[in-house]
């Protein structure tokens, strides 16, 4: 099975690598569930695809019944779940003398919790169907730890650790497992990060000559997404980082 006709769900789908994926799978013929917190921005994404199948549904990644009704929901609507990408994410930076316990609370709910949310959700679906993949978003910063991404980091390095250990779990039922690892990318998750000095500082990074090589736009992370999606049954690619050219870390 390609693209066309897949069933794929995507968390976190309102903004920056999630609607990206989300319009370039609609091009693609995918069967379409959208979730996110902000449902405006999901009708957006269905007007803009008037020709694709796409169901729309506002849920919270921390909350694991909202979760649950987007699979039950999409199987309602499209009758099984061929994949599951987890694409939401917040990236408050801060060193960890702040003692920012509502951040690193936040970052465990929705970069760890909503990832584990959506597995337990999907996972009986697919271990049914015998098949199936599921994505999630870590970072480069699941690889490497920088001064003041500490906490980030752990979260990251989080996921690896449980896609890694879904991957042999699930192995046998034909599920596959990425772990998709951006380097720079230019989104929204900027807004996340509290520190002021800290957004500004990147922020201005963005505006200097030569950041088009040092950042990655959406929809290139997208293109690695539909790339994983669309591998055939026996090929699973587990692990895939994607820095720009420019970028040290």
């Amino acid at each position: 099975m390609s693209i066309q006709d897949k069933v794929v769900v995507i968390m976190g789908a309102s903004s920056g690598i999630g609607a990206a994926t989300a319009n370039l799978l609609a091009s693609k013929g995918a069967k379409l569930s959208l979730a996110a917190r902000r449902l405006d921005r999901l009708e957006e994404i269905k007007k803009s695809n008037p020709t694709a199948q796409i169901k729309i549904f506002k849920a919270d990644v921390t909350k694991a019944n909202d979760v649950q009704a987007v699979i039950d929901g999409t199987v309602a609507e499209f009758g099984r779940v061929d994949v599951l990408f987890n694409s939401a994410g917040i990236m408050p930076v801060n060193n960890l003398d702040q003692v920012a316990r509502d951040e690193w609370q936040q970052m465990l709910d929705i970069n760890v919790k909503g990832v584990l949310n959506g597995i337990a959700s999907a996972l009986l679906v697919m271990k049914q169907q015998n098949s199936g993949h599921i994505i999630s978003t870590s970072s480069v910063l699941g690889y490497e730890v920088l001064p003041g991404y500490a906490a980030y980091s752990g979260t990251k390095y989080a996921v690896r650790a449980i896609m890694k250990g879904l991957r042999q779990e699930e192995y046998g039922n034909n599920i596959k497992t990425t772990v998709i690892a951006p380097g720079s990318v230019k989104t929204e998750l900027f807004n996340s990060i509290n520190n002021e000095a800290v957004k500004e500082g990147l922020e201005e990074a963005m505006k200097q000559p030569g950041a088009e090589m040092a950042a990655l736009d959406a929809d290139e992370i997208a293109q690695a997404v539909a790339f994983v999606i669309d591998t055939p049954a026996n090929m699973a690619v587990n692990e895939m980082i994607i820095r720009p050219t420019g970028q040290t870390v």
